[in-house]
């Protein structure tokens, strides 16, 4: 594949055009009477038209035919796609799942949309507040066939296989250790290149945006120049087998036909665009004195709620950095949160759990239920001599933390077959170190 260009920038009112036809974007306005080389223009609204201009989203879309031109929308197959969350009874305890199964190729097709499972969320599309967590697990390319998320943005994580999405805006490759987002409404097809798995943190009536930095100042965590959006590129393709666009509506899949390929945006200008990010561009902040942050100052990205502070959703990581905390028990502490914490594992081991949590596997500890680490990372790091060390190297966790409540479906409790039923034994053998008799040391 040739090497893919981007533009750098977060939110940024971006232009592009493909260089096999300069001149597509027209000039001083959007919507003139005629488009250069005879197109269409089309806008993509990510936010109401009266939205402050701070939160104001929008792209003009310049096209070789209207999306519009499509026979109509018929039910289909959801499989594992959900967004009932009464299907099962509650489950408060913590969970964790080994590492997700991945359909081998050898033995069935499966692309990106029918390796769509959901494991846990809340809230409702219908009313735009709400969260969905999904895994996907894929072998196969998406051929002639696109998938558009009518109800919310996806956060894709990879952590199995690089991906190729192409978007109505241009093509992204998204390899493990980077993330993309591709916002409401937004087109896009799938290719894969060998047996794949991911994670997808979906929100429902917000966008993603970066976290503010208060005292920290102008510049930190992740850093917007760090994010790229693909440039134009379009195909004048007529499918005449027909083309097969996927709509995720109100928690359901629809699919139409249509004779075209939907990627004829020869030109686009605008600032509501797909984008990606490497992790490893992520300027790490930490504790250089005592004790131990907490994990907000990891925030790669928020979806905030009406609420100030308070988020629908927070994309977290914890990636290789210097521990250096003096008379300090460095690793997480023990924790009862009145938020929702989802953690995956790209690769390596996470600091808190050695043993267990696995790559392509998760864990939720759920709203105020207790988590920490276990019995060996405690007593380890109990008696550590505390030098300066790097922590996580060579991993890379993640966290999807949520003030919502968040429901785990059947196909997370019981279909997968993944979930580890003997997880709270990792903390079954901490004991107590009570000592009445003990008298602070002479300084």
């Amino acid at each position: 594949i040739a090497q893919l260009i981007y533009m750098s920038g977060f939110g940024n009112e971006f232009a592009s055009e493909d260089s096999r036809c300069p001149g597509s974007l027209p000039e001083g306005q959007n919507n003139p009477q005629v488009c250069p080389y005879g197109l269409y223009a089309e806008q993509l609204s990510g936010s109401a038209f009266t939205c402050p201009r701070s939160t104001n989203k929008r792209s003009w879309l310049y096209r070789i035919l209207p999306s519009v031109r499509h026979k109509p929308f018929t039910p289909m197959s959801c499989g594992d796609l959900t967004e009932s969350w009464n299907e099962v009874e509650p489950d408060p305890n913590q969970l964790l799942w080994k590492p997700f199964n991945i359909p081998k190729s050898s033995e069935k097709k499966v692309d990106f949309i029918s390796g769509l499972h959901t494991v846990c969320g809340a809230g409702d599309s219908k009313s735009r507040n709400g969260i969905a967590i999904h895994m996907f697990t894929c072998n196969t390319s998406m051929i002639d066939k696109c998938f558009q998320n009518a109800d919310g943005d996806f956060l894709i994580v990879p952590q199995q296989g690089e991906i190729l999405i192409t978007t109505e805006f241009g093509k992204m490759m998204v390899e493990p250790n980077e993330i993309c987002v591709i916002q409401q409404g937004m087109r896009f097809s799938v290719d894969v290149f060998r047996e794949t798995r991911g994670y997808i943190l979906e929100v429902f009536g917000v966008h993603f945006e970066l976290p503010d930095l208060g005292p920290i100042g102008a510049n930190g965590l992740a850093n917007p120049r760090d994010f790229q959006t693909p440039v134009a590129w379009y195909e004048d393709r007529t499918v005449a087998t027909g083309y097969t666009i996927v709509n995720k509506y109100q928690g359901k899949l629809f699919s139409c036909q249509q004779d075209f390929s939907p990627f004829n945006v020869v030109a686009w200008h605008g600032n509501y665009t797909p984008y990606k990010y490497n992790l490893e561009n992520f300027m790490v902040l930490n504790c250089v004195a005592f004790d131990h942050a907490d994990p907000s100052i990891f925030t790669v990205l928020t979806a905030k709620s009406t609420r100030p502070g308070v988020a629908i959703a927070d994309f977290v990581i914890f990636p290789p950095r210097w521990g250096v905390a003096n008379h300090t028990f460095r690793p997480p502490y023990y924790h009862r949160n009145c938020m929702s914490e989802f953690m995956g594992l790209i690769k390596g081991h996470y600091e808190a759990k050695e043993e267990g949590f696995q790559p392509g596997g998760a864990s939720l500890h759920s709203i105020m239920t207790p988590h920490g680490p276990d019995v060996d990372c405690f007593e380890k790091n109990s008696t550590a001599v505390l030098k300066p060390e790097r922590v996580a190297e060579g991993t890379m966790a993640f966290m999807f933390e949520s003030s919502f409540s968040m429901a785990v479906t059947k196909w997370g409790l019981d279909t997968c077959h993944r979930l580890d039923k003997s997880y709270y034994k990792c903390w079954e053998a901490l004991k107590s170190h009570f000592n009445p008799n003990w008298k602070p040391s002479s300084k």
